[in-house]
C-alpha cells in the first residue's frame, strides 16, 4: 500500500514538473515574441516633416530642398545649416522629385509643400520626447537641433506615415532608408535554387533506399550517414560550400546561386528522412496488389507508392525548407555577410538574405536598426510560420488512415 501511494506520489509531481515546464515555455515565448513585435511596430511607421519648396526649373531637388530648410529653420549662424541639414534625411531630395513625379509641373516660382523623409535622430526624438533628458554630449542630437524638433512639432509640421521603403528599398547605410528588398529577393533566389536541388535529389534517394536497394550493409551504411548528416551543424555545410564551390569551382561569391547549393546540402538529409518515413507509412498491400496486377516495381512506386506518400514527402520538404530560410551561418561563410545596396537580379549577381541582413542590422552600432532589426525578424517569422502552417495542413488534409 504504501509503494502504491508513493508511486502516485511521484507521478503527480512529475505531472506538475511537466506543466511547469510547459508553463515556463510558453511564457519565454510570449516574452519574446512581444518584445520582437512591440520594437517591431516602431518601424512601421516613419516621421516626415513638411518643406515649403520653392519651385525652380533650372534648380535640382537637393538644392531646392536645402533652401527650403533654412527658410523653416532659419539657423543664425552659418555653421548652424549643416545642423538643420542633418535634421532631414539624405534621400529626402527624392520625396520632391516623387511629388512632382505624381503631380502636374507647379509653375517657376509656385510654393508647394511636401513631406520629406526624417532622419533617423530625428525620428527617434519625434517618437520618444524623453531622449532630451540624456546629456547633450551622450546623443547625436543637439539642444539647438531638439528645440527646432520641438517647434516644428508644435506647428504641425511633423506627420506619421507608413513606411513603405521597409519592404520596397535595398539595404541603406543610413536607418531611416534601408529595405528589406535585397534580402526578401535574395531569400527567395537561393530558396528556389535550394528546392530545385533537394526536392528532387532527397525524394529519388529515399524512393531508392526504401523501395529498390538491397538490405545490406551498404545501404546501412548510406542510411546511418544519411541519419548523421542530418545532425551535422550548418556552419559545416558552409565550409564546404567555400572549399569546394568557391575556392575550387569557382563559382561567384555572395551568389543566390552558392548559397543555394550550400542549404541544399543541409536541406537533403532532412528530406530524405521524411520521405523515408513517409514511403515506409504505406501498407504493404497497396503495392503487393499493384504488383499481383502486373504492374512492375517501378510503375508500382511511381503510380502507386509515390502518390500516396506525397503529403508526408512534401510535409518534409517544407519543413527542411523553413529551416533553410533562418539559416545564417552557411551563408555567411560564402561571404552573403557583404553589405550589398542592389537587390540581385539573376542567380549569379551578389547578394544577401534575409537571416544575414538582420544580423548585419543587429551588429550595427545606430540604434535605430533596432527597430528595423525587429521588424525584420518578425517578417522572418511570419514566413517560417505560413511555412509550417502550409505543412500541416497538407499533412492533415491528404493524409490517408490506413
Amino acid at each position: 500500500m504504501n509503494n502504491i501511494i508513493r508511486r502516485q506520489t511521484h507521478e503527480k509531481i512529475f505531472q506538475m514538473l511537466g506543466i511547469l515546464s510547459l508553463c515556463i515555455a510558453c511564457l519565454m515565448l510570449v516574452i519574446m515574441l512581444t518584445s520582437i513585435f512591440t520594437k517591431a511596430s516602431r518601424a512601421v511607421f516613419s516621421s516626415y516633416i513638411s518643406l515649403d519648396i520653392k519651385y525652380q526649373d533650372n534648380e535640382s531637388s537637393q538644392m531646392m530642398m536645402r533652401k527650403a530648410i533654412i527658410n523653416k529653420i532659419k539657423p543664425k549662424k552659418k555653421r548652424d545649416r549643416r545642423k538643420a541639414y542633418a535634421l532631414f534625411s539624405s534621400s529626402g531630395w527624392k520625396d520632391i522629385d516623387a511629388y512632382l513625379r505624381d503631380n502636374a509641373t507647379p509653375q517657376n516660382g509656385q510654393v508647394i509643400k511636401v513631406w520629406v523623409l526624417a532622419d533617423d535622430e530625428a525620428d527617434r526624438y519625434l517618437r520618444d520626447e524623453s531622449i532630451a533628458d540624456i546629456p547633450e554630449n551622450e546623443r547625436r542630437l543637439s539642444d539647438q537641433q531638439i528645440g527646432w524638433l520641438k517647434i516644428m512639432k508644435n506647428n504641425h509640421s511633423v506627420d506619421y506615415r507608413f513606411n513603405t521603403t521597409l519592404l520596397t528599398n535595398p539595404d541603406s547605410r543610413h536607418p531611416e532608408q534601408a529595405g528589406l528588398l535585397g534580402g526578401l529577393v535574395g531569400s527567395l533566389l537561393t530558396m528556389l535554387i535550394t528546392l530545385a536541388i533537394s526536392f528532387p535529389i532527397g525524394v529519388l534517394t529515399a524512393t531508392y533506399l526504401e523501395e529498390f536497394a538491397n538490405k545490406n550493409k551498404f545501404a546501412d551504411l548510406i542510411e546511418i550517414n544519411i541519419n548523421n548528416l542530418a545532425g551535422v551543424p550548418s556552419i559545416i555545410y558552409g565550409l564546404l560550400g567555400l572549399a569546394v564551390f568557391l575556392n575550387f569551382f569557382g563559382l561567384p561569391r555572395s551568389a543566390p546561386l552558392v548559397g543555394g547549393m550550400v542549404l541544399s546540402l543541409m536541406t537533403i538529409p532532412i528530406i530524405v528522412i521524411a520521405a523515408r518515413t513517409a514511403l515506409r507509412s504505406i501498407p504493404p498491400s497497396i503495392r503487393q496488389a499493384a504488383l499481383a496486377m502486373g504492374a512492375s516495381p517501378l510503375q508500382t512506386t511511381i503510380h502507386h507508392t509515390l502518390p500516396y506518400a506525397m503529403p508526408g514527402i512534401l510535409t518534409g520538404v517544407i519543413v527542411g525548407m523553413s529551416r533553410a530560410l533562418g539559416e545564417t551561418a552557411p551563408l555567411l561563410m560564402i561571404g552573403m555577410a557583404a553589405f550589398i545596396a542592389d537587390v540581385p537580379s539573376s542567380f549569379d549577381d551578389a547578394a544577401s538574405a534575409l537571416p544575414v541582413q538582420i544580423f548585419l542590422w543587429a551588429d550595427s552600432p545606430q540604434s535605430a536598426f533596432e527597430y528595423r532589426t525587429s521588424a525584420a525578424i518578425a517578417i522572418l517569422l511570419c514566413f517560417l510560420l505560413m511555412m509550417n502552417a502550409t505543412a500541416i495542413w497538407l499533412r492533415q488534409k491528404f493524409e490517408k488512415q490506413w
